[in-house]
């Protein structure tokens, strides 16, 4: 039997590839799209904005019973009624929603003591790699190596910097005995904006429609590494939810990564 799945954002960029890639992979029974009651798409067949015709599914702002597996690419305002849910319903719970409280992340930690739950800031399969290896790059050079982080997204991206960028700064403080978020320098502005010593920087573009796009770059007063990754549609993190998803069915209930997914750890 197929595991019963909920995409929780189901009009949105990402819930609508979500639901396309998870009707193609033939892995899954979606039985439910959930959006704000305010949708102006409540009440449709949930494959019709996906683009793939019906699929006998209707947006709906109630959740159905007997999920086995949740995705949640919404909003931090409808995070907690997700996780609400899943601890009802004991079922799994993959997130990828962004710009989380850090309430909201302790409430994670919390849920993940009844449930399985991944949640990333990042589903992509390459960006999950570069996460785990800008820490190793970074103390691999050192102290006199300036760290900038550089991230791009569309024009309607609403946090900033992005969970990427900060999970980026974060892996990379860890490795190098720098104190987070305090080592961090996010937007550098003003007449005296040297850089200090031992912050990490972080600029954020946001750009037309522009998928996602991250460069970390180490630079002495000799050289520059680059390390940088491009998304080039959103079927990218769609896809590594969906793997996210196959693979935490049926697991115990602990709080998983996407290094745990790809077999990294």
């Amino acid at each position: 039997m197929k595991p019963k799945l909920i995409i929780i954002g189901a009009t949105g960029r990402m819930g609508r590839r979500i639901i396309a890639l998870a009707v193609e992979s033939k892995q899954f029974d979606i039985i439910g799209a959930v959006e704000d009651r305010n949708c102006p798409e409540i009440g449709k067949d949930a494959g019709l904005p996906a683009g793939i015709g019906s699929i006998n599914v209707k947006i709906s702002p109630d959740f159905p019973p007997k999920a086995d597996v949740v995705i949640d690419f919404s909003a931090p305002a409808a995070f907690d009624s997700t996780v609400e849910y899943c601890l009802k319903q004991n079922c799994a719970l993959v997130s990828g929603t962004t710009g989380l409280s850090a309430e909201q992340i302790k409430k994670i930690d919390e849920a993940a003591k009844k449930i399985p739950v991944i949640q990333a800031t990042n589903m992509s399969i390459g960006m999950n790699l570069l996460f785990e290896l800008v820490g190793q790059v970074a103390a691999k050079l050192g102290d006199e190596y300036d760290i900038e982080i550089i991230e791009a997204h569309h024009r309607f991206k609403k946090d900033s910097p992005s969970g990427s960028a900060m999970t980026l700064a974060e892996r990379i403080a860890a490795q190098t005995n720098k104190k987070f978020p305090d080592c961090l320098d996010i937007g550098r502005k003003g007449k005296e904006a040297l850089r200090k010593k031992g912050t990490i920087g972080i600029q954020a573009i946001r750009l037309g429609d522009t998928v996602g796009e991250h460069s970390i770059m180490f630079g002495s007063l000799g050289e520059t590494v680059t390390i940088s990754h491009s998304a080039h549609s959103r079927d990218t993190f769609a896809a590594g939810a969906i793997r996210a998803a196959q693979w935490l069915v049926g697991k115990k209930p602990a709080r998983y990564s996407m290094a745990d997914v790809l077999g990294l750890k």
